[in-house]
């Protein structure tokens, strides 16, 4: 029995890319470079995990972003992290690293010497959207300790 060769679903991940762009605008609203985000989420056991993003760079038609989950990992685990491109003049964010892994093709062939799965660059896309849609529904933004001087 011969295997059928994956054929990625463009509109899947148009879909996914443009609803990660959406999500982003609601979790970063005018955020300059160098800015960042920060989101506490409780899980069970008074265990505590934070997803901070961080703008990098921004330019007239990108942003680049980093996001990072901080806590709920043993030290000998490398938390997840990622690099984020968002593409202003189609609405789209892209992953463009994970786990300092570069260049998603659309497709692999299975095996191939990374291990990747045929669909990777969608899976990609699809975790950030459960992370970003995670931090919407159960983040709480931790917002910076500044100083107030009393008189």
């Amino acid at each position: 029995m011969r295997r059928q060769r994956y054929v990625p679903d463009l509109q899947e991940l148009a879909l996914t890319t443009e609803s990660n762009y959406l999500r982003f605008l609601k979790l970063l609203p005018e955020t300059d470079e160098g800015g960042e985000r920060v989101f506490s989420i409780s899980g069970h056991a008074e265990q505590k995990a934070r997803i901070r993003i961080r703008v990098e760079e921004v330019h007239p038609y990108t942003t680049m972003l980093t996001v990072r989950q901080e806590g709920l990992s043993p030290e000998w685990i490398q938390p997840p992290s990622m690099h984020v491109r968002l593409y202003h003049d189609v609405c789209m964010a892209e992953v463009l690293s994970y786990q300092n892994q570069h260049r998603f093709e659309g497709r692999y062939q299975y095996p191939n010497p990374q291990m990747r799965m045929p669909d990777e660059k969608i899976q990609l896309n699809k975790f950030l959207a459960d992370w970003l849609e995670h931090c919407l529904q159960h983040g709480h933004v931790e917002v910076p300790f500044s100083f107030m001087p009393t008189y």
